[in-house]
């Protein structure tokens, strides 16, 4: 009896591979649907820094340890989000053209050859805007959708 309802194995393969792309096809509900908007990261510092704009370099050598001054002299301290955060992938590959596995690189050594530190890692865009906010000298970057008033949105020049 049980025969009857196994399909010979050609027919299995017939119908196996509509059903998995079907299984694998996201649902027109969610193909409608936007989705959740990217990561952009904007440089902040705190409202009341006199600071408008840096350049794309100015940046890099902040948060890369290379230098620990904002270009007025004054003292820059850079704040990090998480390894692995679409932000600061994100960030880096902007301000400094460098993959996530790149940086790793380039702090790895830093570290090991006692040339630098990596910056403060923070826990997320709010966390890094709070403390951004309290403190004229930090520079951090956190996803625009995090802004408020506290902070200012410093351009970034080529």
């Amino acid at each position: 009896m049980t025969d009857r309802l196994l399909l010979p194995l050609p027919a299995m393969r017939v119908l196996t591979l509509p059903l998995l792309m079907l299984a694998a096809w996201p649902p027109a509900t969610a193909a409608a649907r936007p989705a959740s908007a990217p990561a952009d990261p904007v440089v902040v510092v705190a409202a009341n820094n006199p600071l408008s704009s840096l350049r794309r370099a100015e940046v890099a050598a902040i948060f890369l340890a290379q230098t620990d001054r904002f270009p007025d002299g004054r003292a820059a301290v850079a704040l990090d989000l998480p390894l692995g955060s679409a932000p600061r992938d994100l960030f880096y590959q902007r301000v400094a053209g460098r993959s996530p596995m790149l940086m790793k690189q380039y702090w790895t050594k830093q570290v090991f050859t006692g040339q630098g530190r990596p910056p403060r890692e923070v826990a997320n865009s709010g966390a890094v805007r709070r403390l951004v906010a309290g403190h004229a000298d930090m520079i951090g970057y956190i996803d625009r959708r995090a802004l408020d008033a506290s902070v200012k949105v410093l351009a970034v020049l080529p």
